[in-house]
């Protein structure tokens, strides 16, 4: 009989995976929904859709595995980030899904949702006032003007997988929508810096990408992940993680 094994748990959602089926509980189906239907309209490898009874959807298991994790030692070849890299664009050129997802924000909301959390993360002691203010300063180039693209909005490192140097499929789709491409961009190469320009070698050199704006970015998701993840039982201080990003900023 195949165990359960918790990938991940907090207080919104839960993942478990029992042999080769993935069983994903969220309390919001607004999520659910956007995730099922942003795999649907995706032109890149997603899980297979087993079934769906709420709060629970039920997803088949990737082949390959995923190129490392945030706080964690790198995986695979320069031609495997190249195909990530490449998977990244192709999504990014398809046609816009209909609402914006995680990477959408205005740059007003997103700029006060930034000052909020910079003066909490100060006032509650978890993080050095002049990190924050470092990392505040550096953010302010990610609040610009930015054509909507077709974005996963959450595309960690661990949300794509890759076997013999291809994109085996990319999983976790609850904040898709419109967005910022180089949000996408940034949270893949978060804490793995040394491997951006194999996947701009994928995404290709037809375009400009603007690496200052990336760099930005880092900083923008680490200072609003920083007590979030602390309040939910994980380590953003662990080796290589959000506070470590946030400090090779300075």
């Amino acid at each position: 009989m195949a165990e359960v094994e918790v990938v991940v748990a907090h207080s919104e959602r839960a993942t478990l995976r029992v042999g080769d089926v993935f069983l994903k509980v969220d309390a919001d189906q607004a999520r659910i929904d956007v995730e099922v239907e942003a795999m649907s309209l995706a032109p890149v490898p997603t899980p297979k859709v087993l079934w769906r009874k709420p709060p629970v959807l039920a997803i088949a298991a990737l082949p390959g595995t995923t190129l490392g994790r945030l706080g964690g030692p790198s995986t695979g070849s320069p031609a495997a980030w190249a195909a990530a890299g490449a998977a990244i664009r192709k999504l990014h050129e398809a046609p816009l899904p209909p609402r914006p997802g995680g990477a959408g924000r205005s740059a007003a909301a997103l700029a006060a949702e930034l000052d909020a959390e910079c003066a909490l993360l100060v006032a509650d002691g978890l993080l050095p006032a002049d990190l924050v203010a470092r990392n505040r300063r550096v953010a302010e180039t990610a609040l610009r003007p930015w054509a909507p693209a077709f974005t996963h909005g959450d595309l960690q490192i661990a949300h794509i997988f890759v076997d013999d140097d291809e994109v085996t499929g990319i999983i976790d789709w609850s904040e898709a929508g419109q967005g910022d491409a180089l949000y996408d961009l940034a949270t893949f190469t978060l804490g793995h810096e040394k491997h951006l320009d194999d996947v701009l070698t994928g995404y290709g050199s037809d375009i400009r990408v603007d690496i200052d704006v990336i760099r930005a970015w880092w900083s923008v998701r680490s200072l609003l992940a920083v007590r979030w993840l602390t309040e939910h039982g994980f380590d953003p201080f662990a080796p290589g993680c959000e506070v470590d990003v946030l400090r090779s900023r300075m």
